[in-house]
């Protein structure tokens, strides 16, 4: 006689679930999916901002950031009324190779300042990828102490294609953070290279950090970054590197006594730190400290930030010129026209240049 076979139910059956509720009212859901697109106003903004709401910094910020027409008009507009309460704070730039430890240096000297009760903004630039135009924007991930400290306030943003890899609209930035309260504003830059040059006509003190025992004491000696600084630092001076950190600080003494003296009267100091144990970050806020009380005696620091006033107008002209070529309906036309001329060998690249701008 026959055994008969044992029904098994496949492990890959589904089940019957719970039955998703009705939307009840659709009217009330429309009403939230509408408020979440709304933008809020250029007086809330303002408002919220000059409060210290993040929320409200960080919108605008992205208006700021944004490339759409009508964006820009509000953000202009927030910006202007934000002006009243800005220019108090202390405006840092900080710089250095990859790997030399700047997230780390800024989230130690953030937590210094923000015990000390400062409040303090970091303006991170991630560098963009000039494929994707994707960026990875990790500096809140790897400051994660300072990223909950209420009294801070992490901004990465995107460089785009922005020279040297500055954000775009970092300047205006700053100002929104001012007129919110933070009274020390540090900008992290992407990394050694031309992106120094933006970066510093934008801050007052200039830092640049450095590493010992990897051949980059000769690297450090660069001219065009060693005039730019207003401090050195040498991270990661702890362990078995601390003696190779004592030499580098001894030749880059050395190296510095050859430079011209600066405009601000300042004498640029060498110091050593260990960012990830916590020491020496108190010597170099006081050394920051003791260069604001020397420019702001000696009447530079308000020259300094008149001159950057000047140049960022005459930046700001360019860019508004170059983009509105750019976005031209005629010229969008003619420069795919002249870039097919190109390819196909039938003109060059400065004639067609030429054409263009004649439009």
């Amino acid at each position: 006689m026959a055994k008969k076979r044992k029904s098994y139910k496949s492990a890959l059956e589904e089940k019957e679930g719970i039955t998703p509720p009705e939307v009840t009212n659709l009217a009330s859901a429309s009403k939230i999916k509408a408020r979440r697109r709304q933008r809020p106003g250029t007086d809330a903004l303002v408002k919220g901002i000059v409060s210290g709401d993040i929320t409200a910094l960080s919108r605008a910020i992205t208006l700021v950031e944004s490339t759409n027409p009508e964006h820009s008009k509000q953000a202009n507009a927030i910006i202007t009324a934000c002006l009243p309460h800005a220019n108090k704070s202390k405006r840092i730039g900080i710089t250095g190779v990859p790997g030399v430890g700047k997230s780390t240096f800024i989230e130690a000297l953030g937590r210094y300042l923000t015990d000390k009760g400062h409040k303090v903004a970091v303006l991170a630039v991630d560098p963009s990828s000039s494929l994707s135009k994707g960026s990875i924007l990790g500096d809140k991930t790897r400051m994660e102490d300072l990223v909950r400290d209420p009294a801070a306030f992490i901004r990465p943003s995107p460089s785009g294609n922005s020279l040297g890899g500055v954000a775009r609209k970092t300047r205006e930035t700053i100002v929104l953070c001012e007129a919110a309260g933070f009274d020390t504003i540090i900008i992290e830059t992407v990394g050694v290279g031309q992106s120094e040059t933006a970066v510093h006509s934008m801050v007052d003190f200039f830092l640049l950090l450095k590493l010992a025992g990897a051949g980059d004491e000769l690297q450090g000696i660069k001219r065009g970054i060693i005039e730019m600084a207003d401090a050195i630092v040498i991270n990661k001076a702890d362990g078995d590197n601390l003696k190779a950190a004592k030499a580098a600080k001894l030749e880059f003494n050395r190296a510095l006594h050859l430079y011209p003296a600066k405009a601000s009267g300042w004498s640029p100091k060498v110091s050593l730190c260990s960012a990830l144990k916590k020491d020496g970050i108190t010597e170099v806020w006081q050394m920051i400290t003791a260069y604001f009380d020397h420019t702001k005696a000696n009447g530079y620091f308000e020259k300094n930030r008149s001159n950057q006033n000047s140049f960022w107008l005459l930046q700001t002209i360019d860019e508004r010129l170059k983009s509105d070529f750019y976005n031209a309906p005629e010229i969008k036309k003619a420069l795919k026209a002249q870039m097919q001329l190109i390819e196909e060998g039938k003109t060059t690249p400065f004639a067609a240049a030429e054409y263009l701008l004649s439009l």
